[in-house]
């Protein structure tokens, strides 16, 4: 007996079981039904097995009274709709006349209603078949007395073909409904036609908008929430019309409402307020200010906003947003901060005075006991220096820092992914850059592959404070008294990346760097060229030292990144063309650039290795002078 013939037989054995004693076996039938389900689910199982179960199915939905045994068996219908397509036109005919004649006798309306827009949607030739589910048959079953079934219809009244308009006649009605979940499933309705509603149905808006605002202050925080949501989308839509000054006006409004529910006693509907405060557009900077604030501000004081809605004139104490971001910033729960923190950085963008006041308040979240929280202030941080809204002082330097040496990789990297964009003008904060950096590479050595790259374009965007920087600390990167570089060291191997960036800086004074600094980098080599792979290749790097380690006299101001390369200089008139050395080595291309110009090359071109030797011993000799761009 194979297996399809043993579960057939358990199926047939659980339903003679049920039938001999309906009233007690209900666990047998259950029983029966799982077998059931084991088949149609298998793709080996046969047809006629399959039809087989279809008919015992199809008498069950005649025949039995449980409404609970009903439930499994419309279930099954549907898997079977599914996975045999060939059956669901016969099913969904069968289902379809069982709906129409029982009229909801058992209560299972709602339930044969899912599966026939279930089966309908997987076999599009039965779509037409659901049209005739009109305005009419939805209004039936919305006035009935079943509150989840509201709740279910409202849910997926998506699903019939009905004008939008009933729609929003439907949900503004069930938004007074006596029951929380059938308010907030309306209020959930109506966000979904947010996007299609039409701009010229602007009392429409104006009805929807208001009734979403009766309910901010509703029992439920369900309806609260999802409330919140209303005024943040309808919201959008109200503005739109509008023109800009009449647009900020209602922004205002709108900023000042979701202010209000920052400090309800839910997460939820506190973390929805400032998601949707972070999607507001032109609202007025003292509006702003204020909300950065627990005090209110002078130029707030004993303001009013008026505005109409429901034909009635309404007024808004402007003080109302006085601290609503503090609030959120200092919320006993990591999830009302991190949203709180990621709203800052969205309207940060719309006043450069309220991104330098949102910046104490970021820098201060970087010691926040969450992670997450930590995380989303750096990312915020990195967003308004993308917007060019990013102005760190010298007080915010010391908590930047410290994130270099947070125990998490991904606080450590979102930290340099600031610095990596920030141009600094002040010499004393590119030190204080710098030392964080190296104190990263050597608390968490592992970081060295983002951190060299780093210094690298740190270098290149501020030549001359690295010059002043090495002068400092060269005597941490000269060789020892036997002439002996330490290897071992990854200081000495991040100063040298930060060095040879410098004469790519195209600063005046940016090429001031001894030229034995140069001939240090060659040891290191495959270390740095591991680093920069991003930038520039092994061979370019090699040829580049050279070049500026003295060992070839051409300028080093000509060298420039193109793309992704390392481009090396070409003398005018007489070094051969890229395609004539195509798929040859780039050192020995460029060597033979330069010899082409009648310079003096002071290496053996055929073995690296003596260009190593050769650059060690004019090291030992002594060094030489400063390079002069």
């Amino acid at each position: 007996m194979n297996m399809e013939e043993h579960v057939w037989g358990k199926y047939e054995q659980y339903i003679a079981l049920h039938t001999a004693q309906p009233a007690n076996t209900r666990r047998h039938y259950v029983q029966a039904l799982a077998s059931a389900r084991a088949l149609i689910l298998n793709p080996s199982t046969s047809d006629h097995t399959i039809s087989c179960i279809l008919e015992t199915l199809v008498r069950s939905l005649q025949y039995e009274p449980d409404p609970l045994l009903l439930h499994h068996v419309l279930k099954l219908l549907s898997d079977i709709a599914l996975h045999h397509r060939h059956l669901s036109f016969s099913i969904f005919n069968t289902i379809r006349a069982h709906e129409a004649g029982h009229k909801d006798s058992n209560g299972l309306a709602v339930e044969v209603l899912s599966v026939l827009f279930t089966i309908a949607e997987h076999d599009h030739s039965l779509a037409t078949a659901m049209y005739d589910l009109d305005e009419n048959f939805v209004l039936s079953l919305f006035l009935s007395p079943v509150t989840t079934r509201r709740s279910w219809l409202l849910t997926n009244i998506s699903r019939f073909h009905i004008k939008q308009s009933f729609l929003i006649t439907l949900f503004l009605a069930f938004m007074k409904d006596p029951y929380p979940f059938v308010r907030s499933s309306a209020l959930v309705g109506l966000l979904g036609l947010s996007k299609s509603v039409d701009g010229k149905e602007y009392a429409v808006v104006k009805e929807c908008y208001g009734c979403a605002m009766e309910l901010l202050h509703d029992i439920d925080e369900r309806v609260r929430s999802a409330a919140v949501r209303v005024i943040s989308d309808w919201g959008q839509v109200l503005v739109a019309p509008n023109d800009e000054a009449n647009k900020r006006d209602w922004y205002d409004v709108i900023f000042v409402q979701l202010c209000s529910m920052v400090r309800d006693m839910s997460v939820e509907v506190r973390i929805e307020a400032f998601v949707a405060l972070g999607k507001l557009e032109l609202v007025s900077e003292e509006l702003l200010l204020q909300s950065l604030s627990k005090k209110t501000l002078a130029v707030i004081k004993e303001k009013k906003i008026f505005f109409q809605c429901h034909e009635k004139e309404l007024e808004l104490s402007k003080s109302s947003a006085a601290g609503a971001f503090v609030h959120g910033l200092e919320d006993e729960f990591y999830e009302v901060r991190r949203s709180a923190c990621n709203s800052l950085g969205m309207l940060s963008i719309f006043s450069l005075q309220f991104a330098s006041d949102a910046l104490d308040l970021l820098v201060d979240l970087l010691n926040d006991d969450s992670t997450v929280v930590r995380l989303q202030a750096l990312e915020t941080m990195y967003h308004m220096a993308k917007c060019g809204c990013l102005r760190v002082q010298e007080t915010h330097m010391h908590m930047l820092l410290g994130t270099l040496v947070d125990t998490s990789s991904l606080i450590r990297s979102a930290a340099r992914k600031i610095f990596r964009i920030m141009k600094l003008s002040v010499r004393a904060m590119f030190a204080s850059i710098i030392s964080g950096l190296l104190s990263n590479l050597r608390t968490y050595p592992q970081d060295e592959a983002d951190i060299f790259p780093l210094l690298f374009d740190i270098g290149r965007n501020h030549g001359n404070f690295v010059v002043s920087f090495i002068k400092e600390v060269i005597q941490e990167m000269e060789p020892s008294c036997e002439g002996e570089l330490r290897f071992d060291s990854a200081n000495v191997a991040a100063l040298l990346v930060l060095a040879i960036s410098v004469p790519l800086s195209h600063e005046h004074s940016a090429c001031n760097i001894p030229l034995r600094i140069f001939s240090y980098g060659l040891p290191f080599l495959g270390r740095i060229s591991r680093s920069l792979s991003d930038s520039t290749n092994r061979d370019a790097i090699l040829a580049y030292l050279f070049h500026c380690s003295g060992s070839i006299l051409p300028l080093v101001t000509e060298l420039n990144f193109r793309g992704n390369e390392l481009v090396l200089p070409v003398a005018e008139g007489g070094g051969p063309s890229h395609s004539d050395h195509e798929g040859a080595n780039p050192l020995e291309v460029f060597l033979q650039q330069i010899s082409n110009c009648g310079l003096v090359v002071r290496c053996d071109i055929a073995c690296p290795k003596n260009l190593l030797q050769q650059s060690t011993l004019s090291s030992k000799i002594g060094p030489p002078p400063f390079y002069q761009c």
